[in-house]
Parts: C-alpha cells; sequence; structure tokens
C-alpha cells in the first residue's frame, strides 16, 4: 500500500463504522478487526452466534466444457471426486510444491466457483488465466460478490425460515442455491471456525436488506458482528492454516500437515513430481501445534528448540479463549515433531511447550456429513 493508494471497503462498511468497530487495512480493504473485545467476540461464536464480513475474499467464476479438468490440474486435491452441490478445500501449487493459495472450489451443474485468500487475489488469478486453456471461461467476479458467514452452535436458529429448509440441512461443504432476504444467493455450509455454519454469497446490491435481515433474525440468540481478531483465534484453535503465516510459496502441502488434500493417485497435476519426490524422500520439516505453560503467547518468528538448539519457528500463535492458554503453530525438524515437548523462545527466555495434534479445540459445532 503506497501513500497515494486508498484502501477499499466492503458494500457493509457503514455497518462497521456505526456500530464503532475498529477498523485495520488488511490485505487492502478498511476491515473490522474488532467491536467490542477479541475474547468476547470469540465466546460468542462458540457459544452462540456471530456474523461475520469476509467480502474481501477474492470469487472467480470458472465455466467451460474443460472447466473440471483445467481445475483438476491446477490444485493438489481431486475436484472429480466431489459431486455437485459440494465444495472441496485444497491447495494450488506451483511445480516446485510451494503454495500459491489454499482455496475453496463450488461444483454447481455447469459452472465451478472458486474462493481465494483477499491478499493474493491478483496473483491467483493471474496464475489461472496463464495457464486457462481454450474453451474454458475465468472471470474475477469479486466486485459483484459480497460474503458473509453466520457460524456458530446456533446458527441453525438464525437461519432457520430465511433459507429453503433444506439447506439446514445439508452436510458440511455442501451447498444451495436459494433467496435469502431477497437475493440470489448461494448458501454454503462452510466455514473458518469448526463451528455449525453458513458462508453466504450474493450481489452486492442486496448487501443492506441482507445484513439487517441477518442482525433482526440473530437478535433472539444474542448474535453480533465478530471481528478479524476473534476470526483468527477461533481458526487458530481448529489448526486451520492462514497464508501468509503458516503456509506459503515456500512451504508444500506436505510439510503442512494438509497431506490429505493431495491426491497424488489422480492424473498429473502442478506440482505433482515434487510432492511425489518428497513423499518418498522424507519431510524436512512438519508443522506442528503446540501449547504452552503460563500465559506468554509465542508469537508468529519466535524460535522454537529443544536440547538448547534451534529447531524451527512459530508460524502462528496467540491466546486461546475456549482453552485458557497459550497455542501456536510453527514449522520444525521433522525428528522434532516427533517429540513430546520443545520450548519456546518468548522474550529471551525458554518456555516449556506440549506438543499437540490439532485441532486444540475438540467441542466445535460443525456439522459433519
Amino acid at each position: 500500500m503506497t501513500p497515494t493508494q486508498t484502501l477499499k471497503r466492503t458494500p457493509f462498511y457503514d455497518f462497521h463504522a456505526a456500530a464503532g468497530a475498529k477498523l485495520i487495512d488488511f490485505a487492502g480493504f478498511e476491515m473490522p478487526v474488532r467491536y467490542t473485545g477479541d475474547v468476547r467476540e470469540h465466546l460468542l461464536v462458540r457459544e452462540s452466534a456471530g456474523l461475520f464480513d469476509i467480502s474481501h475474499m477474492g470469487e472467480f467464476h470458472v465455466a467451460g466444457s474443460g472447466a473440471l479438468e483445467f481445475l483438476n490440474r491446477v490444485i493438489t486435491n481431486d475436484l472429480a471426486a466431489i459431486a455437485v452441490g459440494q465444495a472441496v478445500y485444497s491447495p494450488m501449487c506451483r511445480p516446485d510444491g510451494g503454495i500459491v493459495d489454499d482455496l475453496l472450489v463450488y461444483r454447481s451443474a455447469d459452472h465451478f466457483l472458486v474462493v481465494v485468500n483477499a491478499s493474493n487475489k491478483d496473483k491467483d488469478f493471474a496464475w489461472l488465466k496463464e495457464r486457462c486453456p481454450a474453451g474454458v471461461t475465468l472471470e474475477d467476479r469479486s466486485d459483484d460478490t459480497a460474503l458473509l458467514a453466520v457460524q456458530g452452535p446456533r446458527t441453525v436458529e438464525v437461519m432457520r425460515g430465511h433459507v429453503p429448509d433444506a439447506v439446514l440441512d445439508l452436510g458440511y461443504y455442501r451447498f444451495a442455491t436459494g433467496t435469502l432476504f431477497g437475493a440470489d444467493a448461494v448458501i454454503a455450509r462452510t466455514g473458518y471456525t469448526g463451528e455449525d455454519g453458513f458462508e453466504l454469497y450474493f450481489h452486492p446490491r442486496h448487501a443492506a436488506a441482507v445484513w439487517e435481515g441477518l442482525m433482526a433474525a440473530g437478535k433472539g440468540v444474542g448474535m453480533e458482528p465478530v471481528g478479524l481478531g476473534a476470526r483468527d483465534t477461533l481458526r487458530l484453535e481448529m489448526g486451520f492454516m492462514l497464508y501468509g503465516n503458516d503456509i506459503d510459496d515456500t512451504t508444500s502441502p506436505l510439510e503442512a500437515g494438509l497431506g490429505w488434500t493431495v491426491k497424488l493417485a489422480k492424473q498429473d497435476f502442478i506440482g505433482k513430481d515434487t510432492l511425489v519426490r518428497q513423499k518418498e524422500a522424507g519431510l524436512a520439516r512438519r508443522l506442528v501445534g503446540f501449547g504452552l505453560e503460563g500465559r506468554r503467547v509465542a508469537r508468529q518468528g519466535s524460535t522454537l528448540e529443544s536440547g538448547g538448539r534451534e529447531i524451527g519457528k512459530v508460524t502462528s500463535g496467540s491466546w486461546s479463549p475456549s482453552l485458557g492458554r497459550p497455542i501456536g503453530l510453527g514449522y520444525v525438524e521433522t525428528p522434532a515433531a516427533k517429540s513430546a515437548t520443545l520450548d519456546a523462545v518468548v522474550g529471551g527466555a525458554r518456555q516449556p511447550a506440549q506438543v499437540v495434534k490439532p485441532p486444540f479445540y475438540t467441542k466445535g459445532s460443525r456439522k459433519s456429513g
């Protein structure tokens, strides 16, 4: 961001400002980091319901007779294995195995919706455009898409009567289309919190009607808007990746513990040869979760040690409001990933850390199936 550039605003900016949210620069957007407090907002989502503006995310529309084959070649997961009405999470890799981005792909009967991280939107679109074959259309529809997430164990109560009843019974990573407060919407059972919930895609012209409608519908369960601060601690408690912290173009999905998203048995895809070699040769490092004793948090960049020797770095670290202790993720040398304990260097002092296999928080209400 140069001094002459101005921050973009989502269609819900006026609602954030009116609510007194603290607004920050996030991926070039003026976004709400908190409204009343990170911990309060975090616990609200764990206990009831919260409303997130995530309209800064990028959305690409992909269609044409070769769309499935094209997308399946650029992602590591197997898009052909899911049915119409399902979504899949996947890294998108470079030939060297580095992660261009992690994204969601929603499969409809005649097109695909690809949802990418806001900070990577332009990079991702250029990457895909360069590899898009004749007969496939690739459109950036980010500016024509508003995106809200309703997350928490009481979200079905919020949505009941405002979406088709069938949507309420959909399993995790399923979606349907329907009307939402007068807006034609994609109503998805996806989310980034570990709780039951919905992600709602619709045209920005309906922003006010949908926001106000959801807030009114959520009043009975105490639903409130939630900022990026709580969104980060919610995802960290689940061990979900944050691009730029836990994964980037220098990390591979196998190192990051995303092997379940890498379908080496499918036909050739970008990065496959490298990932096959990594699996055969073994990995030099792995991403691990850890919990710390005491109250001091090991932030991104903090050193991880074993026996007084540096073995890695923290990629994400925060206080866990649900667990009442500091937690984090970090890459360590592979032998250390099998250890029960490590040391995190915080403020020049070593703090004992217990290696924990994510998710850290295991009581979420996320709808499975």
